[in-house]
């Protein structure tokens, strides 16, 4: 009764807009995610899919060419799925190729632990694959498919003149998907992490690897060192600002080491050179 009462009306309120605001924004998130994995199956006319999985490759002239997987389960990244390969078989920058390479360890390495073969990782295969690009990247695909003896639904994520996502291509069709949807929004979505991961992984490659070719003429550095500096320091520009402290606290360094590595990268010589 009295002020006890209004009490419990209030929290009785209070308790229904905090419910009507959570319901309305767990519904937001399962069109986003579910629902938007529900729109692009639809539009492929395939049953409703759950786990996809996105492949890119990123290289420039060719220079240390690099593909990448993600996986989206239900509408939503699944970083620990996540898997990165630096191309082994392919000189130059083939991207169809590379594409076919990648394709055919991850599913290779799915199929052997599927047989209890000591092979971790990437045992469960997708219920579709979606490439970055069209006809080219697709065919690349269903070549590996065909080797291995899969049918894997193949859909590619194509691009505008202005590097935007137009849409998917299935079939030998470029399926329309209005911009505006939650399933457009969600392929968008998940060509950019494609890139983005193979974009990330081959500057970090790049970046080891002129660290190693500079390492390289500096007297007293060998590999173990060599290998020391370049686990420690993310990249060239944090080496070349270490001081000669630093530099001698590494566990496979010692004062002269470091000495001549601080000296290496601030001699007037290599101040010009920068």
């Amino acid at each position: 009764k009295g002020t006890k009462e209004k009490l419990v009306e209030m929290a009785h309120e209070n308790a229904v807009i905090v419910l009507t605001r959570d319901r309305e924004r767990i519904k937001r998130e399962e069109a986003r995610t579910i629902g938007a994995m529900r729109e692009i199956s639809d539009a492929l006319g395939m049953d409703p899919v759950s786990r996809v999985e996105a492949y890119d490759i990123s290289n420039i002239s060719g220079f240390s060419s690099v593909g990448s997987m993600v996986v989206f389960q239900d509408g939503k990244p699944k970083n620990s799925d996540y898997r990165k390969f630096r191309i082994k078989s392919v000189q130059g920058p083939d991207d169809y190729a590379s594409l076919e390479e990648v394709l055919r360890r991850r599913l290779t390495r799915g199929l052997k632990q599927a047989e209890g073969q000591s092979v971790q990782g990437f045992s469960a295969l997708p219920d579709l694959i979606m490439m970055d690009g069209g006809k080219g990247q697709i065919g690349a695909a269903l070549k590996v498919m065909k080797d291995l003896g899969l049918s894997i639904p193949v859909s590619g994520m194509v691009k505008d003149d202005r590097h935007h996502t137009r849409g998917l291509y299935y079939n030998g069709e470029l399926i329309p998907i209005s911009s505006d949807s939650e399933g457009f929004k969600l392929i968008t979505r998940i060509q950019d992490e494609a890139h983005r991961f193979a974009i990330t992984y081959h500057r970090s490659l790049r970046g080891k690897k002129q660290v190693h070719s500079v390492l390289d003429d500096i007297p007293l550095i060998g590999p173990n060192r060599r290998k020391a500096l370049m686990n420690h320091f993310a990249d060239l520009q944090a080496l070349r600002e270490a001081g000669e402290a630093e530099l001698a606290a590494l566990p496979a360094m010692n004062a002269a080491a470091a000495r001549e590595v601080y000296r290496f990268f601030h001699s007037d010589s290599k101040q010009k050179g920068d």
